[in-house]
């Protein structure tokens, strides 16, 4: 018979709800890091409206349909 089967019922709840607790313990640790994340990527500084005429910029070529830097 396999072990698991043997535990009483108290024991198997206790151990389904510590199990739970640590899913819902590292859920809430990973939406933090994920948000802090997002908030440091917000305030971070917008690039230089010179430094973006530089960059390539996406143009659909009429002819194909396919986008390409221009």
């Amino acid at each position: 018979m396999p072990p698991l089967l043997i535990f009483s019922p108290l024991l198997k709840l206790a151990l389904g709800a510590l199990g739970t607790g640590a899913i819902v313990h590292w859920a809430v640790k990973e939406v933090r890091r994920i948000n802090e994340e997002l908030d440091r990527v917000k305030r971070a500084s917008t690039i230089d409206p010179v430094a973006r005429q530089a960059l390539p910029t996406l143009r659909r070529d009429p002819s194909t349909g396919d986008w390409r830097p221009t």
